[in-house]
């Protein structure tokens, strides 16, 4: 029994965060739970999204009789995450802000006012495992390679994860909804949230055309011909098919249309039509990596890789350069891989960190 660990467990009002509180206190430890807003804003039906997700976190306490509480991380979101957000897009790049918020809120901010809680243990409800090894705190791909968020985790450091634990690391989705079902839990069926925070739902073009003015430019083919009309270059990412609004060009090539650049200073969309090996690239580079929980002892290395989420692993060998950076050469060419993404490097089950990748080319 762990009756004086005190565990102070992340809750979303979702069903993950919830049965990780469940199966922590079931296991006798002392748990609070916390809930933190990140963002302050109405729905356009006049709902707060955050209010309706802290009622569930209540209802959730209540069955399992723990207390709660909520914090306010909304000027630390905005200053250390969504600037940066936004400064990514105006520079023409794909940011993910999950990420960030992942290193700068959940893991830092977040896990200091769980400590000033009086907090042993921090928990949330990510799909990830932690093994705590002689030369450090190692992250771990999760049971449920569906689910596994570790790509999202990949600018987390050792250190940071000294005292946190991660309850549903060795569960499958499947039965994390059942375990909330046989609790009775209020969000079992809840479903999940998808997309970017604090965007959540709504539409994309509409939320980013809020901060950053869109302007309509010309949609071009690598030879300059014009094609159409894009509704704002900032919208767009590379290798994009939907929403281009193009058909097809008469005496023109067969095929679906697809973004292959974007040039921010000039207002000018980028796409090619039916040949999309120009999208495929086996070199990527960052300027900085963050090694989980320290680089590896030899400067080159065979690893497995992704470049974004959920995207099966692919092999790579990998170069530390003397810079601080990493160069990956993958096996295989991947497509559309965007700068101001991430490239995640995995040993077997280890996460090794990630990079954001800032250049993307050929071997």
């Amino acid at each position: 029994m762990h009756m004086s660990k005190k565990v102070v467990v992340g809750l979303s009002g979702g069903v993950d965060s919830a049965v990780a509180a469940y199966l922590l206190k079931k296991q006798g430890f002392e748990v609070v739970g916390l809930f933190m807003r990140n963002w302050v804003e109405e729905s356009e039906d006049g709902a707060c999204t955050a209010d309706e997700d802290f009622y569930d976190v209540r209802r959730v306490c209540g069955v399992l009789d723990i207390p709660y509480y909520g914090v306010d991380f909304s000027r630390e979101y905005y200053d250390r995450v969504f600037k940066h957000f936004l400064s990514e897009y105006e520079r023409g790049r794909t940011p993910n802000p999950d990420v960030l918020c992942n290193r700068e809120i959940k893991f830092d901010a977040f896990a200091d006012y769980a400590r000033g809680m009086g907090a042993d243990l921090i928990a949330t409800g990510h799909y990830c495992r932690c093994e705590r090894r002689e030369d450090g705190n190692y992250l771990l791909r999760a049971a449920d390679e569906n689910k596994d968020q570790t790509y999202f985790l990949n600018q987390v450091t050792g250190a940071q994860l000294q005292d946190v634990i991660f309850p549903l690391g060795g569960l499958l989705k499947d039965e994390v909804r059942a375990i909330a079902a046989e609790a009775r839990l209020p969000v079992a069926k809840k479903k999940d949230s998808t997309g970017i925070c604090f965007i959540g739902e709504r539409d994309f073009r509409k939320f980013l055309s809020q901060y950053l003015p869109m302007q309509e430019g010309e949609i071009r083919t690598e030879d300059g011909r014009c094609v159409g009309r894009h509704r704002g270059v900032f919208y767009y990412t590379l290798g994009q098919r939907k929403g281009l609004g193009l058909g097809g060009i008469k005496g023109g090539a067969e095929g679906a249309w697809f973004v292959v650049g974007k040039d921010v200073k000039s207002n000018v969309l980028y796409v090619s039509q039916g040949d999309e090996s120009r999208l495929f690239h086996d070199l990527i580079e960052c300027d900085e990596f963050n090694f989980i929980p320290h680089a590896p002892k030899n400067a080159v290395f065979r690893c497995m890789a992704r470049i974004r989420h959920r995207q099966p692993l692919f092999p790579a060998t990998a170069y530390i350069l003397e810079n601080g950076g990493v160069r990956v050469e993958c096996d295989e060419p991947q497509r559309a891989a965007c700068a101001g993404q991430y490239v995640v490097l995995y040993d077997k089950e280890v996460c090794l960190g990630g990079g954001v990748m800032e250049r993307i080319g050929d071997k």
